[in-house]
């Protein structure tokens, strides 16, 4: 399989001490500025232990969105479960036009269960995979500008047509799961880009991210779809303390080697504060 060049993206909590629209807009706003390529913000709805303050997502981007000329951004990731497919394509239209054309969509079945269960919705994995997989093929359908039918188990459209279409006519997806694991990483396989997350916690090795890889390029083979070149996503969660960090290039190079396209530097420690969490920012990224 190929290797392209990596770019690296933020992931920053929509909660907490990030609980702020007009704080994030100038975050991303110095990201830009000390030489980052993406900004990407957490979807969730509700984050305990003890309860934080939490932002929407979605309209915090579009302050981002204004506030950078260059900066790849998109929700990582945003549970379709737990959103209408109607309402999704018509803020994803909005927000990548918005931005020129830089938006990406990340997806995925949405974790903890209670930001479900707490609300009276079913978190059965199963029902919300089979919403996640309507949505998508709704959603790419809407992008269309054509007057769309569909019927669904769970989700309905009835002679609609969506218009303006985005920037460039659709939005890529990125396609979350836990590795190991299997029908997530099929799931990716029909779309833009995959972004494994240990399901034991913290950060992937480079050997099971580069078996994550091998499994999608596979799928996609079996699929006839291309083998994973530059316009297929991979990518990794980690962070660095600083932008020379010998270990962190290191690994980056390894990862690089494994097909991963996107290094997405966490902000999530609740033992850093926000103005340690700005400076490492202000640092630029790794390299």
């Amino acid at each position: 399989m190929p290797s392209s060049g990596t770019t690296f993206a933020l992931g920053v909590p929509n909660g907490g001490d990030f609980a702020d629209p007009r704080r994030i807009a100038t975050l991303a706003q110095e990201a830009e500025a000390a030489g980052w390529d993406g900004f990407f913000i957490w979807d969730h709805v509700i984050r305990r232990h003890p309860w934080q303050p939490m932002i929407d997502p979605w309209v915090t981007l579009a302050a981002v969105a204004i506030a950078t000329e260059r900066l790849i951004i998109g929700p990582m990731v945003t549970p379709l479960a737990r959103r209408r497919t109607s309402v999704v394509a018509r803020e994803t239209a909005t927000l990548d036009l918005l931005s020129g054309g830089r938006l990406r969509l990340g997806v995925g079945l949405g974790a903890p269960d209670d930001e479900f269960t707490r609300f009276g919705e079913s978190a059965d994995p199963r029902r919300r995979a089979r919403i996640l997989d309507e949505s998508l093929e709704l959603l790419e359908r809407l992008w269309s500008g054509e007057e769309v039918t569909y019927g669904g188990e769970h989700v309905v459209a009835q002679g609609v047509q969506f218009l303006p279409r985005p920037a460039h006519g659709r939005v890529p997806i990125w396609v979350a799961g836990g590795w190991p694991g299997t029908a997530p990483f099929r799931r990716a396989a029909r779309f833009d880009g995959v972004w494994p997350i240990a399901k034991a916690g913290g950060y992937l090795s480079v050997d099971e991210f580069a078996a994550c890889v091998a499994a999608v390029s596979d799928y996609r083979e079996r699929a006839g779809a291309a083998d994973l070149g530059p316009d297929f996503d991979a990518c990794f969660t980690g962070d660095s303390p600083s932008p020379n960090d010998p270990a962190t290039l290191d690994k980056i190079g390894r990862l690089s080697d494994a097909g991963m396209t996107w290094w997405i530097e966490t902000l999530d420690d609740p033992d850093i504060a926000f103005e340690q969490h700005r400076e490492r920012v202000l640092a630029g990224p790794p390299g």
